[in-house]
C-alpha cells in the first residue's frame, strides 16, 4: 500500500475536461442517453467514454431487437439506411432431448414471448450507427479510454471519472510509453458499463444501492457466428430451446437466429447459479452443437466469430437504487434484462432516455451533483417496469423447481400476469447470490467432455482467436486475486478449481510444478471481458478491473 501511494504521489497531475454530463459506456444505454440529452437541449455538453478500441468492439448480445425504445428515441429510423434489416418472420420454441426435440406450440406461449415485429441484428453494428447519430448531434465520443476511477467532492458526491493511466508496466511502474489518464468532470455522471461494471460495483457498495433488493443474478452467454449452406438459411427465423445438454437442475437454454447472407447466430446461456463445480458452460455449448437438429444445420458450414458475455438475470426484484449523489446507473449496470425473452437492449435504451430526461431537467433548474430522483421514481411505472414485472417470477421458479416444472410454473405465472395483472406467487425471492450456490467438489462427480473435432466443436484457444482479443502483456494483470492463499485453500482444494471451467476463454489454470505444488496461472491476455470470474468465484476473491483502454475483444458483427 505504501509503494502504491508513493508511486501515485510522483505521477503528474491529471489534465481535466468539464462537461454537463459524462457517460461511461457506448452501449445502447449510454448512446441513447447521449442522443436524448442533445435532443432535449442542443447546448448541453455531453461526452461518452468507451473502453473498447471502437464503438461496438465490446458489445455482444443475441440479439433479437425489440424496436420499441428505438421508435421513441429516433422515430424516423425505419426510413433510413440502418443495420436493422432482418425482420423476424418465424418464431419457434423447442424442448431438447439428447436425440431429438419437441416443438412447443406458439399458442401455449404468453404473448409477451412473441418475436414478430422484432429484428435480428448485430448489436455492435447498431451501436456504431447510434454513435454516428450521437456525434451528428454534437456528442463527443472517446473510444479506447477506460474509466477506471470515480472522482468525488468533499461532500462525497460524484463529480466525474478518470481514465486509466497508459503505459504502466507489469510491476506497476510508469514505462517508456507512459501517459497519464484524464479527469472528465460533469454535473452528472451516468454509468452504463454493462454487466458487472467495475465502477458500478463500487458505487453500489459505496452508497448501499442494493439495500432492500434481492441479490443480482447472472447467466453466461456464449455465442458463435456461422456461415451455413445456402439451402439451410432461413433469414428471419428465431429458435429458442431449453433442456439437453443441461440437467433439470441447471438453468439455461439456446438460441439460433438466422440472418441474411447465409449467416446464423448460435448461442447458449447457462445460469450462473449452478451447483456443480465440474460444469463447464463452454463445453456444454460445444455439446449443444452436437444435437442432431443443430449438427444438421451447421454441417458443411464455417464458424467465423466467437464471443462470451455475462447477462444480468435478477430482473424486477434485483434492480438496485438507480441514483447516487451526482449520477445514475443505466442499462445493464442496473440490470434490466427480461430473462424469458432474452432481451435487454430496449430496456437499456429506455433507461438511458429516462436518466437523460431527469438530468436535462435538473441542469435546466441549475442543479448539479445531487440525486436524479425523478429517474429512480419513474422506471417501475415506465415501459421497463411493464416489461419486467410480468416475468419477475420466471427465474426464481426455474431455480427453485428445476427446468421442466419451473418453466411450466413460470409460463402459468406469465399468463396470469399478462391476462389479469396479478400473480399467484406474489413476488418470489431469488435467495443466494450465484457464487454462494456453488457446492464443494466432494458433492459432485467430474464431468467428462468429448475432445473437440475442430469442425463442429472447438477448444477455447481457437475460439478466443476468433474474438480478436488482444492485451499488452507488460501491464498490471487486470484480473486481481485478492488473497492467493485463499484461492489455493478453497477455490482449488475445496471446489476443484472451477475457474478453469467457468471461464470461456482459458484465462485460469491450476498447474502442478516439478516440485509437486499447485500454481495458479492467469492468462490475462485471453480475457474476453465476460466478467464471469468476478461473479462466480465462490469466495469473491477475483476482482475484474479494466485493462488499458482499447484492449480486449474486437467483435465485428456480434
Amino acid at each position: 500500500m505504501g509503494d502504491e501511494m508513493s508511486h501515485a504521489e510522483t505521477l503528474p497531475e491529471r489534465e481535466s475536461m468539464e462537461f454537463d454530463v459524462v457517460i461511461v459506456g457506448a452501449g445502447p444505454a449510454g448512446l441513447a442517453a447521449a442522443i436524448r440529452l442533445k435532443q432535449l437541449d442542443p447546448e448541453l455538453t455531453v461526452v461518452v467514454l468507451e473502453k473498447g478500441g471502437e464503438v461496438g468492439a465490446h458489445v455482444l448480445s443475441g440479439n433479437v431487437l425489440d424496436p420499441s425504445a428505438l421508435d421513441t428515441l429516433l422515430p424516423e429510423w425505419r426510413e433510413e439506411e440502418t443495420p436493422i434489416r432482418t425482420k423476424v418472420t418465424d418464431d419457434r420454441f423447442y424442448l431438447y432431448g439428447e436425440q431429438g426435440s419437441i416443438r412447443l406450440p406458439n399458442m401455449l406461449m404468453p404473448g409477451l414471448m412473441g418475436n414478430h415485429g422484432n429484428y435480428i441484428v448485430s448489436l455492435g453494428l447498431v451501436c456504431k450507427w447510434l454513435a454516428e447519430k450521437a456525434e451528428a448531434l454534437g456528442v463527443e465520443i472517446y473510444p479506447g479510454f477506460a474509466a477506471t476511477e470515480i472522482l468525488y467532492d468533499d461532500a462525497n458526491a460524484v463529480i466525474g471519472v478518470a481514465t486509466g493511466d497508459m503505459g504502466i508496466t507489469r510491476e506497476g511502474e510508469p514505462g517508456a510509453a507512459f501517459a497519464r489518464g484524464m479527469a472528465l468532470l460533469g454535473k452528472y455522471v451516468m454509468i452504463g458499463e454493462g454487466v458487472r461494471g467495475s465502477l458500478a460495483k463500487q458505487l453500489i457498495r459505496a452508497y448501499g444501492l442494493d439495500e432492500g433488493r434481492e441479490p443480482q443474478k447472472f447467466g453466461l452467454g456464449i455465442k458463435e457466428l456461422w456461415e451455413i449452406a445456402p439451402e439451410k438459411s432461413k433469414p428471419g427465423r428465431v429458435e429458442h430451446s431449453f433442456g439437453w445438454p443441461l440437467d433439470s437442475g441447471t438453468g439455461g437454454g439456446s438460441f439460433l437466429y438466422h440472418l441474411e447472407d447465409n449467416q446464423v447466430y448460435v448461442g447458449f446461456v447457462v445460469h450462473l447459479n449452478y451447483k456443480n463445480p465440474y460444469l463447464s458452460p463452454f463445453e456444454e455449448f460445444q455439446r449443444f452443437k452436437t444435437h442432431p437438429d443443430v449438427a444438421e444445420l451447421l454441417a458443411g458450414g464455417k464458424r467465423i466469430a466467437y464471443g462470451a458475455r455475462a447477462i444480468t438475470e435478477g430482473g424486477w426484484q434485483s434492480v438496485p437504487k438507480l441514483v447516487f449523489p451526482g449520477g445514475a446507473l443505466i442499462g445493464c449496470s442496473a440490470g434490466f434484462v427480461n430473462v424469458p425473452r432474452i432481451k435487454g437492449a430496449h430496456n437499456a435504451m429506455t433507461s438511458g432516455m429516462l436518466a437523460a430526461e431527469a438530468a436535462a431537467e435538473a441542469i435546466a433548474a441549475g442543479r448539479a451533483h445531487d440525486r436524479l430522483s425523478a429517474y429512480d421514481d419513474a422506471w417501475r411505472g415506465s415501459a421497463i417496469g411493464r416489461d419486467l414485472k410480468p416475468v419477475r417470477n420466471v427465474k426464481p421458479l426455474w431455480s427453485k423447481y428445476g427446468t421442466l416444472f419451473g418453466i411450466a410454473l413460470g409460463g402459468i405465472d406469465m399468463w396470469t400476469n399478462s391476462l389479469f395483472g396479478f400473480s399467484f406467487f406474489g413476488t418470489r425471492k431469488h435467495g443466494k447470490p450465484d457464487h454462494a450456490c456453488l457446492e464443494p467438489a466432494a458433492k459432485h462427480t467430474p464431468i467428462t467432455y468429448a475432445k473437440p473435432d475442430g469442425v463442429l466443436t472447438f477448444d477455447k484457444v481457437s475460439s478466443v482467436y476468433l474474438s480478436n482479443t488482444n492485451h499488452e502483456e507488460d501491464q498490471p494483470v487486470h484480473l486481481q486475486v485478492k488473497d492467493p492463499a485463499l484461492q489455493h485453500s478453497s477455490e482449488y482444494a475445496v471446489y476443484a478449481g472451477p475457474s478453469q471451467r467457468y471461464c470461456p476463454a482459458g484465462v485460469y489454470e491450476w498447474v502442478v510444478g516439478e516440485d509437486g505444488k499447485e500454481a495458479y496461472v492467469i492468462n490475462g491476455q485471453n480475457c474476453v471481458h465476460c466478467k464471469t470470474c468476478d461473479i462466480k468465484d465462490p469466495n469473491q476473491n477475483i476482482n475484474w478491473v479494466p485493462p488499458q483502454g482499447g484492449e480486449g475483444p474486437v467483435y465485428q458483427v456480434m
